[in-house]
C-alpha cells in the first residue's frame, strides 16, 4: 500500500489495487459500495471527473472507465490555461521555463534521435517553406509544433514532454499561431533548418546555440509585443 494519501478515495483505490493502464475500473455503483470506496455516488462522480480532467482515466459510455497511461500534460495544461485566462503575461513566464528546459535536455534528446525523426523534421521544414512561399501564405504552426516536439520525443521522461506539450497548447491559447509577420516566419524557419543541419552533422552544441538564438526571436512576434505593451500600460 502506498504511504502517499492522494486526497481522493478513487485515486487511492487505483494505486492500492494496482490497476494497470487499459484496465477497466468498477462501475460507479460498484465503486460507491462499501467493498470499494464506500462513498456517495455524487462523490464518486466528482472524483471521476477530477481524474478525467487530470488525464488519468477515460470515461466512455459503452466501455466504461479505464485507466490511461500516465501523462503529465493534462494536469499542467489545465493549470496553465487557467493562468493564461486570468493574465496572458503568464505565457512569457512559462516560455522562459520551456526555453531553459529544452536547453538543459538538448544534448541528451539529440543523441536519442533516429534517422526517421530527422527525416520527419526535414519534412516539417519543407512543408513550412511550401506554405510560406505559396500564393496564399499560411502560417505553418503545426509544422512548428511538430518540429520542436520531435527533438524531445525519445526522452523517457513524461514530465519533460508533458511540460513541452503544454507549452504549445498555451502557444495556441495565446493565439501566437494566428499572428505573425512574414519576415519573422522566414527567419524562424531559417533557424529550424540550421538547427536540423547541425543535429544531422552531430554538432549538438551548435544546434543548441541556434535554438537559443531562435528563442530570442519570440520577442519580435507581433502577438508577444502586443502582450508586452499591455503589461507596460497596466503597470
Amino acid at each position: 500500500m502506498s504511504p502517499i494519501d492522494l486526497g481522493s478515495e478513487l485515486l487511492n483505490y487505483i494505486v492500492q489495487q494496482h490497476v494497470q493502464p487499459g484496465e477497466r475500473l468498477p462501475s460507479i455503483s460498484e465503486l460507491q459500495d462499501e467493498t470499494h470506496l464506500g462513498i456517495s455516488i455524487s462523490k464518486v462522480r466528482e472524483q471521476l471527473e477530477v481524474a478525467r480532467a487530470l488525464g488519468l482515466v477515460e470515461v466512455r459510455s459503452k466501455t466504461g472507465t479505464r485507466l490511461k497511461e500516465y501523462d503529465f500534460a493534462p494536469a499542467v495544461r489545465l493549470s496553465l490555461l487557467f493562468a493564461l485566462a486570468r493574465d496572458l503575461h503568464y505565457f512569457e513566464l512559462f516560455s522562459q521555463l520551456r526555453n531553459h528546459l529544452e536547453v538543459a535536455f538538448w544534448h541528451e534528446a539529440c543523441a536519442l534521435l533516429q534517422e526517421e525523426d530527422k527525416a520527419f523534421m526535414r519534412a516539417c521544414i519543407a512543408a513550412a517553406r511550401a506554405k510560406l512561399n505559396d500564393r496564399w501564405i499560411r502560417i505553418p504552426h503545426q509544422e512548428h509544433r511538430a518540429f520542436h516536439l520531435t527533438v524531445f520525443k525519445r526522452l523517457d521522461n513524461p514530465f519533460v514532454t508533458g511540460l513541452l506539450e503544454a507549452y504549445w497548447d498555451a502557444y495556441d491559447a495565446a493565439e501566437l499561431n494566428q499572428y505573425a509577420d512574414y519576415d519573422y516566419l522566414q527567419k524562424v524557419w531559417d533557424y529550424h533548418e540550421r538547427i536540423l543541419d547541425a543535429i544531422c552533422a552531430g554538432d549538438y552544441e551548435q544546434a543548441r546555440q541556434e535554438f537559443i538564438d531562435h528563442t530570442r526571436l519570440l520577442r519580435y512576434q507581433p502577438r508577444v509585443q502586443e502582450m508586452q505593451q499591455k503589461v507596460v500600460e497596466g503597470s
